[in-house]
């Protein structure tokens, strides 16, 4: 199973450093820039080599997500974006063709999300984002949402049973952040393309104080969303495990690896 681990993998033993912590990356593209420029087989190595034991990925197209699948099933936690080019960002949620890829692709593959998609406010309310929410609930889909935080409560309205994964926070505040935690627990956060939770190894406090609340609900991701971002992902997961450090262990490890591995059991117990 896709995310089977032993527990060895998911313990840090008492007195190790953040730094040998497995990072499980929640925020991964491969588009289909990022595979002309990179091969599979080198993205993949990439991975390998930051150390990163799991990764959430999706791509415009799903071709990219699909090649490296194929070739690191061990890794790769397959996501299904609804772009099939990169321009479709802005006008996806009008696009009712959008749905006849979701759909043809969901017959012929096996994912764990939709996302990461784009939508802002009463974006919600079109008929293209109607019909992913209900998607999500017929497969069991986790949705990840590059959203403001309308959006997130109108997904849950829409949808009371959602399991959402909020991409980069939001780009919200701390206690913007905390507002929604509280209010649905089936909400995760990741921190993608964000630094201000630390600076120089050192977690800002407001972050420290949201982490220690829901210490179960938040995870590290690089965000691949140009190809030459490939080559930051050592670099981030050795940024995440440098303030990670300075966390308790258990705290550590939840958020560079096992909150995203309980969000997918959580998926996986629906199916």
């Amino acid at each position: 199973m896709i995310f089977r681990v032993l527990a060895s993998s998911l313990i840090v033993a008492s007195g190790a450093q953040a730094q040998d912590l497995p990072i499980f990356d929640a925020h991964i593209h491969y588009s289909h820039d990022a595979v002309e420029q990179i091969p599979p087989k080198q993205a993949v190595e990439l991975l390998r080599q930051a150390g990163v034991t799991k990764a959430l990925v999706s791509s415009s197209d799903d071709d990219g997500t699909q090649k490296l699948y194929a070739l690191a099933p061990d890794i790769v936690v397959p996501a299904l974006r609804p772009y099939r080019r990169r321009g479709e960002i802005g006008t996806w949620m009008n696009d009712p063709t959008v749905i006849d890829y979701v759909e043809a692709r969901l017959a012929e593959n096996t994912y764990f999300a939709l996302g990461e998609f784009h939508a802002y406010g009463d974006d919600i309310q079109t008929d293209v984002l109607q019909r992913l929410i209900a998607l999500a609930s017929q497969y069991n889909l986790l949705l990840h949402a590059h959203s403001d935080a309308k959006a997130i409560e109108q997904i849950f309205e829409t949808d009371p049973d959602a399991i959402v994964l909020w991409a980069h926070s939001g780009f919200a505040r701390p206690e913007d952040v905390r507002a929604l935690l509280r209010k649905h627990e089936n909400l995760w956060s990741d921190l993608a393309f964000r630094s201000d939770q630390a600076t120089g190894g050192r977690v800002d406090p407001a972050w420290l104080e949201l982490f220690r609340e829901f210490p179960t609900r938040f995870m590290v991701g690089t965000d691949t969303f140009a190809p030459e971002r490939w080559y930051d992902i050592a670099d981030h997961a050795a940024y995440s495990r440098e303030w990670l450090d300075g966390l308790d262990v258990d705290l550590a490890r939840n958020i560079g690896y096992a909150n995203a591995m309980s969000m997918l059991a959580a998926v996986q117990a629906r199916r």
